[in-house]
C-alpha cells in the first residue's frame, strides 16, 4: 500500500494492533463451560429443570430464531447459552450463581439475557397456557377427584415476592403480610396444568378484584368458556365460580364443602409444584416490574411444558393433602344470584 508519510504508516500499524487486541479479548464459545458435556444427565436436569434432549429439541426451537440477532458488539452469546442462562436463573433466582456457573458472563449480561428470553417465552403463552378444547373431558377428570360435577378449573391467588419497586406507587405493591409482591391469579386443571394466569397486579389488590377485572370472567359470563370454577371464600359466589359454605348447617352442605376442598386442592398443589420447580418465584425478584411479570408468565409456560412431557412427577408431592384446611376469610363478596345458584346446586348434587 502507498502511504504519503511515515506518520500515516505508523498510524496504520497502531490501528492494526488495536484491532488485534479487540479481537483477542472477544468472548468466544470456548470461554463458556459447555453444560451438555460438563454435567451428567441428572446434574443437568437439577440445574436447568429439563433434560438435555428437551432443551435442545423442544425449548430452543421455540425462541432460537429470535435470539439469532447479530450485533455490532463482537460475537454475541449463542442462543443455546442464552436459554441456559435464563433456565438457570429461573431455577435459582440468583444472577451471581449464573455468573459463577458460566465464566466470563457478566451480571449485566445475564440480566439482559433473562429479560430477553423471558419476553420471548411470554409470546408463547397463548399456545401453552390455555383451557383445553374438550372441556367435557376436564369435567370428568375433576369429578373423579372429589365427585364435584361441572368443574373446569380451580382458581386461587399467590404472591410472588419482589423488591421495593420504588416510586410514588411503591406502597401499592405491599400486600397484607407487609412485604412487596405481585398478586398472581392462577387457574389450573385436574392434571395440575395452568389454564389461565394474570401476573401483573400489585400485591395489595384482592383476589376477587383481580378476577372481577379479568378476561376470564367475561368469557365465562358470555358462555365462551362453559363450566364452573372452584375458589376459596375470598371470591364472590357466582354461577360460574362456587365458593365453600362458611357455616354449613346440613349434611348436604358438609358434603359439598368436603368435595369442594378435595377438588380445589389441585390449585394449591399446582402453585406449590410451580414454585418448587422454579425457586426464583419464592425469592425477591430484583428485576424491574415489567421483566418480573415476564419472568412469572415465562415460568408458567415452561411449567406447562414440564407437565406435558411428564418430567416433574417425582416432585409432585409437596406436602399438600386432600384434607388441606379450608382458607376461609370474612371478606367474601356476596352475590344473591350466585348464592341462590349454589343452594340449588347443593340440593341437586349433594
Amino acid at each position: 500500500m502507498d502511504y504519503s508519510s511515515e506518520d500515516d504508516f505508523d498510524n496504520y500499524i497502531q490501528e492494526r494492533i488495536n484491532v488485534q487486541r479487540r479481537i483477542s479479548t472477544r468472548k468466544v464459545i470456548r470461554d463458556f463451560q459447555n453444560p451438555f458435556d460438563y454435567y451428567s444427565a441428572n446434574e443437568f436436569k437439577s440445574r436447568y429443570r429439563f433434560s438435555k434432549d428437551i432443551v435442545l429439541n423442544i425449548l430452543l426451537p421455540l425462541i432460537n430464531a429470535d435470539l439469532l440477532k447479530v450485533t455490532s458488539r463482537g460475537l454475541p452469546v449463542p442462543p443455546i447459552y442464552q436459554l441456559l442462562v435464563a433456565l438457570r436463573f429461573y431455577s435459582s433466582g440468583s444472577f451471581q450463581i449464573i455468573t459463577g456457573d458460566l465464566i466470563k458472563v457478566s451480571q449485566p449480561t445475564v440480566s439482559r439475557i433473562v429479560k430477553r428470553v423471558s419476553y420471548l417465552f411470554c409470546l408463547k403463552m397463548q399456545r401453552f397456557v390455555k383451557f383445553p378444547s374438550n372441556l367435557e373431558t376436564i369435567k370428568e377428570q375433576f369429578y373423579s377427584i372429589g365427585s364435584f360435577p361441572g368443574i373446569i378449573g380451580a382458581i386461587d391467588g399467590t404472591h410472588i415476592p419482589i423488591q421495593n419497586p420504588g416510586g410514588s406507587y411503591a406502597e401499592v405493591f405491599r400486600n397484607r403480610k407487609k412485604y412487596f409482591s405481585i398478586n398472581v391469579q392462577i387457574v389450573c386443571g385436574p392434571d395440575l396444568q395452568i389454564y389461565d394466569i394474570v401476573a401483573d397486579r400489585p400485591g395489595s389488590v384482592h383476589d376477587n378484584r383481580i378476577f372481577q377485572a379479568s378476561t376470564l370472567k367475561r368469557k365465562m359470563e358470555q358462555g365462551i368458556i362453559d363450566g364452573i370454577l372452584l375458589g376459596d371464600s375470598g371470591y364472590g359466589c357466582q354461577k360460574y365460580l362456587l365458593t365453600p359454605v362458611l357455616q354449613p348447617e346440613t349434611v348436604s352442605e358438609e358434603n359439598y364443602n368436603k368435595a369442594h376442598i378435595k377438588t380445589r386442592n389441585t390449585v394449591e398443589r399446582t402453585i406449590g409444584v410451580w414454585k418448587r420447580i422454579f425457586p426464583c418465584l419464592s425469592k425477591k425478584l430484583a428485576t424491574n416490574l415489567t421483566t418480573t411479570c415476564h419472568v412469572i408468565v415465562a415460568t408458567s409456560v415452561l411449567y406447562n411444558i414440564c407437565r406435558s412431557h411428564g418430567i416433574v412427577e417425582e416432585i409432585d408431592d409437596i406436602g399438600y393433602t386432600t384434607t388441606t384446611r379450608q382458607n376461609i376469610r370474612n371478606t367474601q363478596a356476596y352475590n344473591r344470584e350466585g348464592l341462590l345458584f349454589r343452594r340449588l346446586f347443593i340440593t341437586r348434587h349433594f
